[in-house]
This record gives structure tokens, sequence and C-alpha cells, in this order.
């Protein structure tokens, strides 16, 4: 980073703005577009078709910028995450002072007479900062790894309930840890990526699972779970995520899985196994009802064969022998948790819950595990949050 931080008059002016053109800010998002690719057509090709649920990143990553601007290492951190991860996009160099220009622009159609000349300053300051280490951290980037993975689907099989378990052999060697989640790119809907866990540790052959069902409205996991088949070609983004068994110390593990949220966590079991791990793992998968309880059957088994891990299925929905109730309520019954380290993964209201539940019985936040619950690149935790604050309001 070459450029010198923001000063507290600049940090109070781009709030101060943002602010003001806040209300408005579809129409500047929808403004800002129309002229970057107006004035700019070479980048159109970076975007996907339909542009809106892109529009409503844009204002979300400079809504988290603006917030950073005061905490120099948490910006870096965030801007390079950004910087590596628009590589899979085709983002060059260049690219960087083309958008800046039409945000400005755009921040100054929209923010009236609160903007001048003084405030432009402030914003170009800020924008300059933030683009500086997105562009070195993808020049870092480039020197360890490609930028995407070009990778055929070698199995797909059908697996009930709208799931699939879509096998990828890329085109050279995946490195990731297990418990880390991976973007994906389909023919179908080219420059639109979605985050899946492969449902193992690294092997051999580099080949990687993945466990995907298919969601109303979700335009990607319909054709992968419905469209797909052997040779079709899709394209994988460089791997992310913390949720691994480094974070875990020598504690306990609590292991929550509903869903296909099991996939990350079987790889983190799997590994466990591998590494001949000396600790007690506690693991609860949760469905609606029993013949949703996906990849129990294969959980059962790893118990048989390890005595440290424990398996339980919870379901809320049917009146069955076993757990009956959702899996926050099954953590709470069977806690408390305190010493343990938990990893969790599933649908975001389960996991909010859950964590919830954890907290409320002794966990620290530290020892709480769980993929970002919304868009990955923007939400990602950044440094470890002081308490669990954060989920108060959720």
């Amino acid at each position: 980073m070459t450029s010198a931080p923001l000063t507290y008059r600049e940090i109070s002016l781009v709030r101060t703005s943002l602010s003001v053109v806040a209300p408005q800010a579809t129409e500047m998002t929808v403004y800002f577009y129309a002229i970057l690719f107006a004035r700019h057509p070479e980048v159109r090709a970076l975007f996907p078709e339909n542009m809106d649920v892109q529009r409503d990143r844009l204002l979300r990553g400079l809504l988290r910028i603006i917030d950073l601007v005061d905490d120099v290492d948490n910006l870096v951190r965030f801007c390079s995450r950004l910087g590596r991860d628009h590589r899979k996009f085709g983002a060059l160099d260049e690219h960087y002072p083309a958008v800046g220009q039409c945000l400005v622009s755009s921040l100054e159609r929209f923010a009236g007479t609160a903007w001048n000349p003084e405030v432009a300053a402030a914003w170009t300051h800020a924008y300059t900062l933030a683009a500086e280490v997105m562009i070195a951290a993808a020049a870092d980037d480039t020197r360890l790894r490609p930028a995407s993975w070009e990778a055929q689907i070698v199995r797909h099989e059908h697996r009930g309930h709208g799931i699939a378990e879509i096998t990828v052999q890329p085109d050279q060697p995946y490195p990731y840890v297990a418990g880390q989640y991976v973007s994906m790119e389909t023919p179908w809907y080219p420059r639109t990526w979605r985050h899946y866990s492969p449902a193992h540790p690294p092997r051999a052959d580099h080949t990687l699972t993945f466990h995907v069902r298919a969601v109303r409205q979700g335009q990607v996991s319909n054709a992968l779970v419905h469209h797909a088949v052997p040779g079709h070609m899709v394209r994988l983004g460089p791997p992310q995520g913390d949720m691994t068994l480094a974070s875990a110390g020598d504690r306990d593990l609590l292991l929550v899985a509903g869903g296909t949220g099991l996939a990350p966590i079987r790889a983190l079991i799997e590994e466990a196994a591998f590494s001949g791990m000396r600790r007690y793992v506690s693991l609860f998968v949760g469905a609606r009802t029993a013949d949703e309880l996906y990849g129990l059957n294969d959980m059962l088994r790893l118990a048989q064969r390890h005595h440290w891990l424990s398996v339980r299925a919870a379901v809320s929905h049917e009146n069955i022998p076993g757990q009956q109730g959702t899996l926050p309520q099954v953590l709470h019954e069977f806690g408390p948790w305190d010493r343990h380290e938990a990893f969790l993964c599933g649908p975001p209201d389960m996991v909010t819950t859950a964590v919830r539940t954890l907290l409320h019985q002794g966990i620290p936040y530290a020892h709480i595990h769980h993929d970002p619950l919304d868009t990955p690149i923007l939400t990602a935790p950044l440094t470890p949050p002081r308490s669990g604050q954060e989920f108060d309001q959720l």
C-alpha cells in the first residue's frame, strides 16, 4: 500500500456523503454500471448477464470498505481478499482506474449539494487506497496459483431429495484444506459463481466431490443437479474459508451439520481420522424428516470404525424414535459444550440459532467456526470478534 491512510477529515467526508446517497443506492448503482459499460465496453464481459445481484454486491462491498477506512489492518485484509477473488473474473490493473472514475461520477450525480471538490478528493483517495491493495494482492496471488481451474465432471449421482453428488477432475492439481469451500462457474450461467464445499480431504488423484442440493429458484444448483452429466466442464475459483482443523487447538470437537452442510463436516472427520487425531468428536446431523437425513448412514459407519466419533441425528418435523427437534434444541439438551471447539454448516437460520445456543452455553465465539452466511467474499470475518455480540440482532 503506497498511499497514506485517510485522515480523520477524509473519513468523515466519505461517510457523510455516503449517507446522503444511501437512500438512492439502487438508482446510483444502476447509473454506475450504465456509465461504466458505456465508457469502457471492454469490461462488460467480466460481469454476468443478469446484473441484479451484482448491483447489490457493489453497494455492499463499498459499504464495507467505507466501514473499514479507519481500521487499516482489516481494510488491507478485506481488499486483499477482493483483489485475489477478482482474478477469476479476468480483472486487470487497467480496469481499476476506470471503475474509480465511474464511481466518483456516480457519487457526484447523486450526492447533490453534499458534493464538492474536497469530498471528491477524499473519495478518490479512499478508492485509490483500496485499489492499490487489490492490485498488489492479485499480483502476489498470480505468483502462487492460477486464477481459476478448468474441471470436467467425471461422475454425477442423484441421491434423492434434489441432491446430487458431483465429482470433478481439475485440469491441474487443486490445493485446498479439508473444511474449505470452492467457488464454481457453470457453462449454463457464465460469470455467475456459487460456493460449494468438497466432501472430503484432498485426494491423490486431485478429484473433488461436491454435494449439491437444487434449491428453489437456484439457477446454478438446479442446472448442476438436473442437467449436468459427465463430460460437462465447470470452472473453479481458488479455495476459501478458515473452517479447518488447524483452528481447533487440542480441544474436543463438536460438529453440527444440516442438510448438505454435512459435506465440509464430513471432510473434517475424514481429515481427523487420517491424521490420527486423539480427540473426541461429537457429530449432530439434522433435517426436517428422517428421509432427509442425508449421509447419516455413512457417518454411522465411520463411527463404527472410530471409537472417538459419536453420531446423533435429529428431525424437526416428524415423530420418530430418537431425537426430535431442531439441531439447536438438541444441542441445548446434550450440552454444555464450553470445553469444545465447534464447527457448524447448514442453512443460515440453523447456523445462527445454533451459534446463539452455544454462546449461551459458554463457548467463546473464538471457538465457534462456520462459513460466512451470505456472499463469502463480502461477509467473511476479518479479525476474530471480541464477543458474541454480533448475533444479538440476528
